[in-house]
């Protein structure tokens, strides 16, 4: 008989907080065949099982589940309070959890020295399987290691992916940040932007510098602006005083959904008509796409990263699975903008997007 999986969120000290688009940067085949990876994991393991209604309901309810042996799966991540992106993340891991009999313990913590901790919390707690991402891979590394050496696998999302993979992940799933950063950067150019601004919300995070230094590729104008994510009031009023006095700037670039919403919040009530754009997507932007306030959004797809990451260690744990064959599973880029928003608002209403 199938048991329910259970959720567990350990928390931390409080802290801070598709369609295909034409100018979507070509990637190699070899990277293309393992982005299909990512829809086989999810077609071949999922069954027939679905998100629960909103209203609740036993995840025991749902069809699709396994029978196999309940395993413990430890989800670190690097997410900051408040930032939705993460709520995504999650939602996919507990949807791959509910389906695999996996016993999931969501925790978080945004600096690397913290996160590294929390590693070795779930070794001690005898953590099944761990998915983490590393943002700050220079304090993770060797923490991931130590899994590792424990027996332990470990697989990575969302960012950090050759640093995981060297550390001894053993597969990884998200974004290639640098091939993002040139898409937005093809895609600015084709609308005649030469000088964006790309907002920073934390200093030192490998993949938000890789984002802005790909916009940086094919646009050699791009100018950075960092800004403290954790304390979205500094952010409002550093991103007004550049909107104030940044005459030359032709576009501003958040690279997370609230960031984003803010900045718009900052340039519409300065009367600029600067145009906004973002990387990561949720339910208001794409409303805000929709209603013509945001130019695009990238989209990563962070619901499929939380899935798969979960579901490859099921794969490992019955079959020692390496999804991605030493390669990372592409989950993005998706540039979302006025020709598809539509389609995909719906998605993102339901959370999926």
């Amino acid at each position: 008989m199938h048991r329910s999986s259970r959720t567990t969120s350990v928390d931390p000290a409080p802290i801070g907080p598709a369609s295909s688009h034409p100018s979507r940067r070509r990637i190699t085949a070899r990277s293309a065949a393992v982005l299909g990876i990512a829809a086989l994991l999810v077609s071949a393991c999922s069954g027939e099982g679905g998100r629960a209604d909103a209203g609740g309901g036993d995840d025991a309810d749902r069809a699709g589940g396994v029978d196999t042996e309940e395993r413990t799966v430890y989800l670190i991540t690097h997410a900051v309070e408040g930032d939705t992106f993460w709520d995504y993340v999650r939602s996919g891991a507990e949807e791959a959890a509910a389906k695999d009999n996996i016993n999931l313990v969501y925790n978080s913590h945004r600096e690397g020295a913290q996160q590294a901790e929390l590693i070795q919390s779930a070794i001690d707690a005898g953590a099944d399987g761990i998915a983490v991402t590393m943002a700050k891979p220079d304090a993770m590394a060797p923490a991931v290691q130590r899994a590792i050496d424990a027996d332990v696998p470990v697989v990575s999302l969302n960012a950090g992916e050759e640093e995981a993979f060297d550390a001894g992940a053993f597969a990884h799933f998200g974004q290639n940040e640098s091939v993002a950063g040139e898409a937005v950067g093809e895609y600015l150019e084709e609308q005649d932007i030469s000088h964006p601004i790309c907002v920073i919300q934390e200093q030192g995070h490998v993949g938000l510098e890789s984002r802005c230094d790909g916009i940086r590729e094919v646009l050699p104008d791009t100018e950075n602006l960092y800004v403290e994510g954790s304390d979205m009031t500094q952010v409002a009023s550093t991103v007004r005083a550049k909107v104030d006095s940044a005459d030359d700037a032709d576009a501003i670039i958040g690279l997370g959904g609230p960031f984003t919403m803010t900045i718009l919040e900052e340039v519409e009530s300065s009367e600029s008509d600067i145009p906004v754009g973002s990387f990561d997507l949720n339910a208001d932007i794409a409303q805000a796409i929709v209603d013509g306030e945001i130019l695009f959004a990238v989209d990563q797809q962070p619901w499929l990263q939380g899935y798969l990451a979960v579901d490859s260690l099921w794969l490992h744990f019955h079959g020692a699975f390496e999804p991605g064959g030493g390669l990372p599973v592409l989950t993005g880029p998706s540039i979302v903008d006025e020709g598809n928003a539509e389609a995909v608002l719906e998605f993102a209403g339901d959370g999926l997007r």
